[in-house]
């Protein structure tokens, strides 16, 4: 089940950042979008925003530790970290954490945080984001492309 949480966050997040206009195809031309089959797979996929994102995660006993405020996706395109809000008051987190993707599960229809507790959540060092440079890079310029 861990696995095909990953699996579904990595073709959401793929496909959530392409486009689902149809365009026609040109013999010599590369088109813009997504082909027949992707854009299917969109219509028919999940939604991370819909599913998991600001969603509480709940542990085993039922008790809720946390909510869904971000998902990291890793250079190599894999889903590495759920960011986990610890204290939430108002929709405002006041520490999130970083938690392996690997550690949460889907268990009747809830997201569930095996062994954790709110305590133990927030004696986990508080997540940051790394400072972005004012201008991203162009995709020319990383190793993959």
């Amino acid at each position: 089940m861990k696995l095909r949480i990953a699996a579904l966050l990595i073709a959401s997040s793929a496909m959530g950042m392409l486009s689902s206009t149809a365009f026609a195809q040109v013999a010599g031309t590369q088109p813009l979008g997504v082909t027949v089959e992707v854009s299917t797979a969109m219509i028919e996929g999940w939604s991370v925003k819909k599913s998991i994102l600001n969603k509480p995660v709940v542990n085993d006993q039922g008790a809720r530790v946390g909510v869904i405020h971000d998902i990291i996706v890793a250079p190599d395109r894999s889903v590495s970290f759920a960011i986990i809000a610890a204290n939430q008051f108002l929709g405002v987190s006041h520490h999130d954490v970083a938690i392996p993707i690997e550690q949460l599960d889907f268990v009747g229809g809830k997201l569930v945080l095996a062994g954790a507790t709110k305590d133990a959540i927030k004696a986990l060092p508080e997540f940051q984001y790394a400072k972005m440079k004012a201008t991203p890079k162009p995709r020319a310029q990383f190793e993959h492309h």
